[in-house]
C-alpha cells in the first residue's frame, strides 16, 4: 500500500505532461547553427536507453546518455522530432516516449541573384557592372555578408565585402557564364546564385558585296549570285539585299560568315545599283553599291521572257509587207484591153522609129478595122530617163497575137 502511494506521488498528471520531453537548441534554429537535441525526464529524472527519432525514423545512437548533436543545421533539418527512454529509478514503468517537437530551421538569407548593369548583352568597349544581391534575416542582420565572383569555373574576385564587380571596358573575351556566392562572416553557410550569361558583342564591319559571275555583260534570264560578307561582327548576323534601295530579301547567319542571294534577271529594269546590309544586336553597316548592266544584243529578251517584243515584230513585218506591195505594184506588168486608138503616133525625131513600136506599127485590116499587135519592147535603164542606144535590129521585137489584146512588158 505504501509503495503504491509512492508511485502515485511521482506519476505526472495525465493531459498535462509526461515522463519524457524533447528540447532543441538553439531556439529558433537558423541555417548554420549547431542543432542539439536533449531528451529530459520529468523533474530532471535520470534516464537510460535514450533514442532519438526524426519523422518517426530512428536516428543514430547518442554518445551521451540523453544529448544528440545533429551538426550544422540546414533547411533539410526541419521535421518532427521525439525521443524514448526509461526512467532509471522506476524501471517497472518501461520505455517512455516524448511528445513530437516541431523543428523549423529558418533561412539565414536567400540565394543571391546576379545581375548585369546596364545589360547582359552589350557592345564591345562598354562598361559592365555585375551585382550580387541578397539580405540576411532580420534577426541575424548584425552579421556581415561576404561575396565572391566567378566565371567559367575560375574565380574573378575572392571573398570580400563588395557586392559588385566592375569591368570598365568589356571586351569580346568577357563573354561567358558568371555567378556569385555569398556567406555571412564567420558562418559555414555559402549560397550560390544562378548562372548569368553575358554576351559582349563586336559591331559589324562594312560588308563587301560581290556579284557572280560578274557585274556586267549579262542577259535577260541569267541568274546572278549576290554574295555579302562582313569580316568582323558577333553573330547572329542578318544580311539584307537591295536593288536601288528596294529590298529583295534577307538571310540570317546564326554562327557568322557570309550569305548569298540568287537573283534572276527578268527584264532591263533589273539592271541597277545593288547593295547589302549586315546587322547584329549592336550595329548595322551597308556595303558599297555594285552596278549590274546588260549587254546590247545578248541583253535583249526572248519572246517568252518579254511581252513587248511581239507587237514590235508585228509592226516591223507589217512595214515590210507594205513596202513589198508598193514595189510589186510599181514594177509588176499591167494589161490594157480594148481597141487600139485610131490616131497615129507622132513620128520620132530624126526619122527614128518609136521606141514602143520599133519597125512595125499598127496596120489596118482589109475589113477596115485595126489589127491588134502585141509589141514586146526591151528597155534597160542604167539611169532614170536614160535609154542606151542600140542597133536598129536589136532595139525591139514584134510578135503577132490574136486581135483584142495588147500587153507591154518591161524587162530589167
Amino acid at each position: 500500500m505504501l509503495l503504491c502511494r509512492i508511485v502515485l506521488f511521482f506519476v505526472p498528471c495525465v493531459g498535462q505532461t509526461g515522463w519524457l520531453y524533447l528540447r532543441t537548441l538553439p531556439d529558433p534554429v537558423f541555417e548554420g547553427d549547431i542543432l542539439i537535441l536533449q531528451c529530459q525526464g520529468w523533474k530532471k529524472a535520470a534516464l537510460s536507453r535514450v533514442q532519438f527519432y526524426k519523422d518517426k525514423k530512428l536516428l543514430r545512437t547518442p554518445k551521451a546518455k540523453w544529448i544528440l548533436h545533429m551538426g550544422t543545421a540546414t533547411l533539410e533539418s526541419s521535421g518532427q522530432y521525439s525521443c524514448t527512454g526509461k526512467v532509471t529509478f522506476i524501471p517497472h514503468l518501461g520505455t517512455q516516449r516524448s511528445e513530437m517537437t516541431t523543428v523549423q530551421v529558418q533561412e539565414l538569407f536567400p540565394p543571391p541573384v546576379l545581375s548585369a548593369v546596364p545589360s547582359p548583352e552589350l557592345r564591345e568597349g562598354s562598361p559592365l557592372t555585375l551585382r550580387c544581391q541578397t539580405e540576411l534575416h532580420p534577426q541575424r542582420s548584425a552579421s556581415r555578408l561576404l561575396f565572391s565572383f566567378h566565371k567559367d569555373g575560375r574565380t574573378l574576385q575572392n571573398w570580400g565585402p563588395h557586392s559588385e564587380l566592375c569591368l570598365p571596358e568589356a571586351q569580346v573575351g568577357a563573354s561567358g557564364l558568371y555567378w556569385c556566392q555569398a556567406t555571412p562572416e564567420g558562418s559555414r553557410v555559402q549560397k550560390q546564385s544562378p548562372q548569368l550569361e553575358v554576351r559582349v558583342q563586336a559591331p559589324v564591319s562594312q560588308p563587301l558585296l560581290t556579284l557572280r559571275p560578274r557585274s556586267t555583260g549579262l542577259a535577260v534570264g541569267n541568274v546572278v549570285e549576290l554574295l555579302c560578307e562582313t569580316q568582323n561582327g558577333s553573330p547572329p548576323i542578318l544580311y539584307s539585299f537591295y536593288l536601288d534601295k528596294k529590298i529583295l530579301g534577307n538571310h540570317s547567319v546564326p554562327h557568322g560568315g557570309a550569305a548569298s542571294f540568287p537573283f534572276t534577271v527578268m527584264s532591263e529594269q533589273d539592271a541597277g545599283s545593288f547593295s547589302c546590309q549586315a546587322e547584329n544586336n549592336v550595329s548595322k553597316e551597308t556595303s558599297e553599291p555594285r552596278t549590274l548592266s546588260l549587254d546590247g544584243p545578248r541583253g535583249l529578251p526572248t519572246l517568252t521572257s518579254s511581252p513587248w517584243l511581239v507587237p514590235c515584230l508585228s509592226v516591223s513585218l507589217l512595214g515590210v509587207l507594205v513596202i513589198a506591195t508598193a514595189l510589186v505594184a510599181y514594177f509588176r506588168p499591167w494589161r490594157k484591153t480594148g481597141p487600139i486608138p485610131t490616131q497615129n503616133l507622132p513620128p520620132a525625131p530624126g526619122g527614128e522609129q518609136h521606141l514602143l513600136y520599133g519597125n512595125a506599127g499598127p496596120a489596118e485590116s482589109a475589113s477596115g478595122t485595126w489589127d491588134t499587135s502585141v509589141i514586146y519592147t526591151e528597155v534597160k535603164h542604167s539611169k532614170l530617163g536614160e535609154v542606151p542606144a542600140r542597133g536598129p535590129n536589136t532595139r525591139s521585137r514584134t510578135h503577132r497575137v490574136p486581135l483584142g489584146n495588147f500587153e507591154e512588158v518591161l524587162y530589167y
